[in-house]
């Protein structure tokens, strides 16, 4: 799993408290076999480790540490950490019935939906893109379509109280995926 989160201005506020428990909820829900990563956008990126590194006790710490010293603040340019996401550097997991999924925390405010669209669309290769739509008000039209492009599905998470519930029920299905190998 390649987790995206948005850190912009737009955040600001409970959108990014909301983000940050949901992705501290979903690293802790990873088992040691499970391969992850974290990038951090804002009018610039940071992907946190080179490759997507083992599920252990030390790479969830540092992903911890690191998700919780997140500040809402820049702009919000989503296409290189969007295409950093969608660099498949482990194309031999697919072998091992691994599947990559890319999940998409973010408010959804950008301008450039179309470039977007069609990055998606070109580079996403084996992966899987499920946007989280965070805060009262998300890009519910580009969320979607994204997901959709992404052959994944779009989750909105409007409150803290919702995080929990509305996260618990979305990893439960990119734990146990219905069907692979299509």
């Amino acid at each position: 799993v390649i987790f995206v989160i948005d850190n912009s201005g737009s955040m600001a506020g409970e959108s990014m408290d909301q983000a940050k428990l949901a992705l501290e909820d979903a690293l802790a829900r990873l088992k040691p076999n499970d391969k992850f990563n974290v990038v951090r956008f804002d009018d610039t990126y940071e992907v946190l480790f080179d490759d997507a590194v083992s599920a252990d006790r030390e790479n969830l710490t540092i992903a911890s540490r690191f998700v919780r010293g997140l500040q809402a603040d820049g702009g919000t340019e989503m296409l290189a950490a969007l295409q950093a996401a969608l660099v498949d550097k482990n194309r031999a997991d697919a072998d091992i019935d691994r599947i990559r999924q890319v999940v998409f925390i973010t408010d959804g405010a950008i301008g450039n939906e179309q470039q977007l669209f069609s990055s998606i669309a070109s580079a996403k290769g084996r992966s899987r893109v499920f946007t989280v739509g965070i805060g009262s008000a998300p890009n519910s039209y580009f969320m979607t379509r994204a997901a959709e492009i992404g052959r994944g599905t779009f989750t909105h998470v409007g409150a803290i109280d919702q995080i929990k519930a509305k996260m618990g029920s979305f990893f439960a299905k990119l734990e146990n995926p219905v069907m692979t190998g299509l």
